[in-house]
């Protein structure tokens, strides 16, 4: 009989895991995941600031399943873990494993504060691109055909919390906007004195990455008219204004929250499985203390057994991947009776795109630092390659290819749900 093997998540660890899986006709693997799409998260922002379509990084998770009579997809939430049974409940039903993993990645984390997080754009799903996208849209619209400098400010206004990958390449991408497309479709937004603010808890950008290239990323950000704000929080968001940890403030429609992720907890796991961060302790085999035949892989899981990361993974795809392939691995040498690998991490390398023909790379072996051109070539090819499928990789080149000799891109639509739509349309006519 096949050992079922059940994926909570279908991410970077869950995907590439199940897909390792799919020649070993002696699992049967139920991907579970509350999408029913495989995406590609660190090209979120290109797809929030309209350069890319949302077909151009995801890919249904069925398609890529296709062929593999041994895969299986399930579009469903988690509810809880019945550990003992051996069981997991969903939105749908009741599902039974032999193994259970979790790769459920991780969320949002707005670090207790609730107006920052009713009030903030997130960047961590595809339903967050689409929703910053539509606002900042709706933002500049209105801001078209205010009369108010002090609303018309506020409108385009752009506020950034979070230095890390995401935060600043989203801000290089908005102020390359401001000096081409913006004017060109909106020619009366010149002197409104709107501003981009790029702001960060630490003493530098991109924390994790080489001086040089903090440095790079600084200087590159700042000719690009960004405002750059370090060694400060951002401790609320209320009445469209941001306010910081100093007691300063600024006035903005428009907060995007890049500034960290958390963990998810679930019901039926004990509150000694949890680590810092609500990271799942897992071993250098990746199985979940006090649970039997549970494993986490990726972001939530916190392994601490890697001598080369005492204090946990980076939560990175690279990691994701790793894990996901080095279980795979272990499931299928402890069915031929092989001891399971310790999982190591190799790290190939952290990178991020400023703008156009700048970015900046570090290589860890060898030891390499690049940036400008051919770091910005480097950050294109490797995101090429990394997209799931081929045609995720022409539709990106093709609108990368556009958009790179023309400064400019067609996908500037406001599409939102007909429900939303109409909330909206009532909203208006309460206010007026």
């Amino acid at each position: 009989m096949q050992e079922h093997i059940v994926i909570i998540g279908g991410g970077f660890a869950g995907i590439n895991m199940a897909k390792a899986l799919g020649k070993h006709k002696d699992f049967k693997v139920t991907l579970v995941d509350k999408n029913n799409y495989n995406f590609f998260p660190p090209l979120i922002y290109q797809v929030a600031t309209a350069f890319l379509e949302p077909s151009s990084i995801s890919y249904p998770i069925r398609k890529i399943f296709r062929g593999k009579e041994n895969l299986h997809f399930r579009y469903a939430r988690l509810i809880r873990v019945n550990a003992e049974a051996k069981q997991v409940e969903l939105s749908n039903g009741i599902l039974d494993y032999d193994h259970l993993v979790f790769a459920t990645g991780a969320e949002t984390n707005y670090f207790g504060m609730e107006n920052v997080r009713k009030n903030a754009i997130p960047m961590k799903t595809l339903s967050d691109a689409i929703q910053m996208r539509n606002r900042m849209l709706t933002n500049f619209e209105e801001a078209a055909i205010h009369t108010d400098p002090e609303e018309i400010r506020k409108n385009l206004t752009i506020v950034i919390a979070g230095g890390g990958p995401t935060g600043v390449e989203i801000s290089g991408m908005f102020a390359e906007m401001r000096y081409s497309i913006v004017r060109k479709d909106y020619p009366e937004f010149n002197n409104t004195g709107a501003e981009i603010y790029l702001v960060d808890g630490g003493a530098a950008l991109l924390k994790p990455m080489s001086k040089d290239s903090q440095e790079h990323t600084y200087e590159a950000l700042t000719k690009l008219g960004v405002k750059v704000i370090l060694n400060s929080h951002v401790s609320d968001y209320v009445d469209d204004q941001v306010v910081f940890s100093d007691g300063t403030h600024i006035a903005t429609k428009n907060l995007i929250w890049a500034a960290g992720v958390s963990a998810m907890i679930f019901e039926g796991v004990p509150a000694t499985s949890y680590g810092r961060g609500k990271r799942l302790i897992v071993n250098e085999f990746h199985e979940v203390a006090g649970l039997n035949h549970v494993y986490a892989i990726g972001d939530t899981s916190g392994m601490t057994g890697d001598p080369g990361f005492p204090e946990m993974h980076p939560q990175v795809a690279q990691v994701a991947i790793q894990q996901g392939l080095n279980l795979a691995g272990n499931f299928s040498k402890k069915f031929a009776g092989k001891a399971p690998v310790a999982f190591r991490y190799h790290d190939k390398g952290s990178m991020a795109i400023i703008g156009r023909n700048k970015a900046v790379v570090d290589l860890p072996k060898p030891k390499l630092h690049l940036k400008g051109f051919i770091a910005w070539l480097a950050w294109l090819f490797i995101h090429l390659l990394s997209l799931i499928s081929y045609r995720n990789r022409l539709n990106t080149l093709y609108n990368w290819t556009v958009a790179y000799f023309s400064r400019d891109q067609s996908l500037r639509m406001i599409i939102r749900p007909m429900d939303e739509v109409n909330k909206s349309a009532e909203k208006d006519k309460i206010d007026v």
